[in-house]
């Protein structure tokens, strides 16, 4: 047994604490994994829980990385495991911490999967199948690729994200607006037939607004007057 003999903070960004046993620098611990583990000077520990702290606090900065990482958006847990992995965490202190996130409600591939999902749809709609691709290409697993995408509505997401492109290409003789519009939206990867409805109902909706000058479409994609 080595007794507790000074726990001192260590001045920086990170909250860390050294601790001395028997007067002399044994290791360095997380200032939460102090608090945690309640040591204090005086204490006794065994060899089994100097080795218990020190899993502890790597299990800690392998969650405080993960936290900084998912901080500024949500990630995937494929990708969660690969910034882990370069920041030298070991696969089992991976699933420890990517466990407690989905715990905490703060990770996992369901979360990322309609934080993806919600973000195509508010700035860039795109098709059911090509949001499905790209989470399928984040790592995320296909039920719950399957779960999220089944209620993106193609049609509206084909209109919202053609509006716009409609309003610049009203100029466009009927062919080439097709063609063109028709080409934006493959690229969006909605198939023909919604295509082909969509191209019609914004080729119409132009003709309906085009003996009033200076029309714009509103930001809900809709036209109106200036």
């Amino acid at each position: 047994m080595s007794k507790i003999t000074a726990l001192r903070i260590i001045k920086g960004p990170r909250k860390r604490a050294n601790i001395f046993l028997e007067g002399k620098l044994a290791f360095s611990l997380e200032a939460e994994v102090v608090a945690k583990e309640r040591l204090r000077v005086g204490q006794e520990l065994s060899a089994e829980q100097i080795k218990a702290l020190a899993e502890s606090d790597h299990c800690q900065r392998c969650l405080d990385a993960a936290i900084n990482y998912i901080s500024y958006r949500p990630r995937s847990e494929s990708e969660l495991r690969t910034k882990l992995s370069q920041r030298g965490f070991d696969s089992d202190t991976q699933e420890t911490v990517i466990a407690r996130l989905k715990e905490q409600r703060l990770g996992g591939d369901m979360t990322f999967a309609q934080f993806w999902k919600e973000n195509r749809e508010t700035f860039s709609p795109r098709s059911r199948w090509l949001t499905g691709l790209e989470l399928r290409r984040k790592g995320v697993a296909s039920d719950i690729i399957d779960q999220v995408v089944g209620t993106i509505d193609d049609e509206d997401n084909a209109y919202r994200a053609a509006r716009s492109k409609a309003y610049r290409l009203s100029r466009c003789e009927h062919q080439d607006f097709q063609r063109r519009l028709g080409d934006f939206l493959k690229r969006r990867g909605f198939n023909y037939e919604v295509i082909n409805r969509i191209v019609e109902r914004l080729w119409q909706e132009k003709d309906a607004n085009s003996s009033y000058p200076g029309l714009k479409p509103e930001s809900e994609g809709k036209w109106k007057q200036d």
